[in-house]
Parts: structure tokens; C-alpha cells; sequence
């Protein structure tokens, strides 16, 4: 009569030994779960450990024995499986979505036969045979600074990634580059606050020289009937003031409103955009890594028809060239060359050739040529707008 009760407390004592021993390594592998992998994995382990904890206890107690433990554990295996297989294909989608979406850099690398950098159609006026300036840049200016190289650098290979002279690492990675010396000249829109203080921490002053002009611009789902947005109504929909289409003239529909990376450069133009005003947080599915996937992920009706995102007018229109969206008129005003160039359109703004120290005479050499009537007409040639 006596051991029955014996054998309860050491039962319990048992559990309560395994829930200790439990807790501590579910919360360290948590914890390197959240560290290294994501928090939705972290959730998925925490929760998978708290379903075992209670089998344990119910197997151990005896209060679930034969078939009602062998279906049990078939349908948590089962669960687990499908939720991780669901969440593994819904990740791959959006890597197949991003990758599929970016441009190919190697059509626009110089001196390739067949690339689509802008050629002159005669020798530049001004040559550079040595020490040649290291490039770097935004993947929407890249067409334009290869379009340079082809005109004023000796004939060769200038691979886009690598250690080549010549690179597009992207606007976030150029100003870590710029920053750490490991180029000389960037050409991407203006910097971020973030990037501001990187630079003044490590002893920096960006050097930003104006040499063409480029629209900001919003697009959606080319299905949505909103043509039209102002500046405020953007202001309002990126910091989760209106979350659905009808307030702005659209159809009962949640808005997604997608966004880039900190320290992209166009997620660091809207920031600018909208003075201050906080910008909501978006959820990790709504941050796309390149401005390609953006594009994709908007023009795809089928999932993110309710979408909104944004880019740059020459990225959207000529790089990308997706029919399944459309850019919208900010306060009235389309996005064209004529618009950007008279400065109806409100989001216009210059892009930059931007070092830091002491320039070298070639680096100033060749800026002073971009500067000039030749450097500008590849500017306009490309599909930008000359700053003269």
C-alpha cells in the first residue's frame, strides 16, 4: 500500500528532474536558434520541445500507452513535418521570386560583345591608361558607370563581382567599400543617416558630386485601379495610417506595402520621403532583399495583387521590364524624363560620384569628364537625366 505512493513521488521527481535539464537546453538552443537561424524557428523549437514535455509526462505516468501513443505520435510527426515542409517552400518561393527577378549585370559589363552598355559612337576625349580609379555602385547605376569605363578605360575584362576594378556590390555593401577604402569612386543616390555616421566614425567626409537626376518612383499590381497617390497619402500608407485601398480610391483590399533593406538606396529615399514620420515595421516577408524581387513580388496578381512597392524609374522601366505593373502619378505628376528634367515630378532627385580623403588626379580627372558634354550624353543616352 505504501510503495504506490513512493512510486508517484518518484515519478514526479523524475519529471520534474527531466523538465529542468529540458528547460535548460531548450533555452540555450533556443537562444542560438534565434541568434543563427530566425525567431520563427526558435518558436517552432520552443513549441515542439513543449509537445515532447507533455508525451513525456503522459507516456511516463502511463496515462497514453499502445495505439493511442503510436497515433499520437504519428500526427505530431506529421504536423511538424508538414509545418516545417510549408515553411521551407513558402522560403524557397521567395529566394526563387528575388533571384528570378534580378537583372543579369553581366549584359551591361563593358567591352563585352553584345553588352548593353551605351557606346559612343567615337574615341572620349579624355583617356585613362593606369592607376584607374576602382568602381562601385548601385545595381541601377551600374549600366551607367560601365557605359563610362567603356569610354575612358583601356579595353579588358572588367567583371562585375570579384576583385575586378569594376564592381556593383549594391548600394548598402558600395558605401561599406567606400568607407573601408576598398574603392575609390561610388555612384549611387545620396547616403543614409546610418551611413552618414559610419563614415564620420571612421574619419570620413563623403564627397558627393552631382551627375544625373533619376525619379523615386511607387508602382502596383497593373490590375489595381489606383492611378494616383500624393505624397502624403505615401507618407500615410508607409507608416500604417491606411492599411486599405478604399481610402485612397481602391477596391476593399488590405494594402502590402513592401519595403528594402535598411541602407538600400531606395529604402533609404523613402525614409527621406517621409520627414521624420516613423515607418512602419514590416514583417520579415514583406522586406525584399533586391529591387528586382520587389518588382516580381508586385506584378504577381495572383499573391500580391494589393501590393505596393517602389523603386527607381530606369530600374523599373528599362532594366526590369515587368508589364504587370504600373507606376503611379505622385501629386498628379508621372514619372518621365520631361517631368524629371523640369522638376514637376515631386520624388526627383540627383544621384551621385561620391569618395571619400583627398581625390587622386584621375579620380577628379575622370569625375570632371563625366561632368562633361560627353559624360552627360551617356547620362541621357543610358535613360537618365543629365544634371545640365
Amino acid at each position: 500500500m505504501e510503495e504506490r505512493p513512493k512510486n508517484n513521488l518518484l515519478r514526479v521527481i523524475g519529471v520534474i528532474f527531466v523538465g529542468f535539464i529540458g528547460f535548460f537546453f531548450v533555452s540555450f538552443a533556443s537562444l542560438y536558434t534565434l541568434l543563427i537561424i530566425g525567431q520563427r524557428e526558435m518558436i517552432i523549437l520552443i513549441v515542439v520541445s513543449v509537445v515532447l514535455y507533455i508525451l513525456f509526462i503522459l507516456r511516463f505516468f502511463r496515462l497514453l500507452k499502445g495505439k493511442k501513443l503510436t497515433y499520437t505520435m504519428v500526427v505530431i510527426t506529421a504536423t511538424v513535418l508538414l509545418t516545417i515542409g510549408s515553411l521551407a517552400a513558402y522560403d524557397a518561393y521567395l529566394v526563387n521570386i528575388t533571384n528570378s527577378a534580378e537583372v543579369d549585370l553581366a549584359e551591361y559589363e563593358p567591352f563585352e560583345s553584345g553588352t548593353k552598355a551605351v557606346s559612343m559612337d567615337g574615341e572620349a576625349s579624355f583617356h585613362l591608361e593606369e592607376d584607374l580609379p576602382r568602381l562601385d555602385g548601385a545595381t541601377a547605376l551600374y549600366p551607367l558607370y560601365s557605359a563610362f569605363v567603356q569610354a575612358v578605360y583601356p579595353e579588358g575584362d572588367y567583371p562585375h563581382v570579384g576583385n575586378s576594378v569594376v564592381q556593383s556590390t549594391k548600394t548598402d555593401q558600395a558605401y561599406e567599400r567606400l568607407i573601408g577604402e576598398e574603392t575609390d569612386i561610388i555612384f549611387t543616390a545620396g547616403p543614409s543617416k546610418r551611413q552618414e555616421l559610419a563614415a564620420k566614425r571612421a574619419g570620413h567626409t563623403f564627397d558627393m558630386t552631382p551627375i544625373g537626376r533619376e525619379a523615386f518612383v511607387f508602382f502596383v499590381n497593373v490590375n489595381n485601379p489606383v492611378d494616383s497617390l500624393t505624397t502624403e497619402e505615401i507618407q500615410a500608407i508607409y507608416s500604417g495610417k491606411i492599411t486599405n485601398w478604399k481610402d485612397v480610391g481602391g477596391k476593399d483590399e488590405d494594402i502590402q506595402a513592401f519595403q528594402r533593406p535598411d541602407d538600400s538606396g531606395s529604402q533609404t529615399a523613402l525614409e527621406k520621403l517621409m520627414y521624420g514620420i516613423p515607418i512602419m515595421e514590416a514583417p520579415g516577408e514583406e522586406i525584399v532583399t533586391g529591387m528586382g524581387g520587389i518588382i516580381k513580388e508586385t506584378s504577381d496578381y495572383r499573391n500580391h495583387g494589393n501590393a505596393i512597392g517602389f523603386s527607381y524609374r530606369f530600374f523599373s522601366t528599362e532594366m526590369v521590364r515587368n508589364g504587370d505593373i504600373k507606376l503611379l502619378a505622385i501629386d498628379g505628376v508621372h514619372p518621365s524624363a520631361d517631368s524629371i528634367r523640369d522638376d514637376s515630378y515631386p520624388l526627383s532627385a540627383e544621384f551621385y560620384a561620391i569618395t571619400v580623403g583627398e581625390r587622386t588626379e584621375n579620380e577628379q580627372q575622370l569625375i570632371d569628364w563625366i561632368l562633361s558634354e560627353e559624360g552627360q550624353w551617356i547620362v541621357e543616352e543610358t535613360g537618365y537625366v543629365s544634371v545640365e
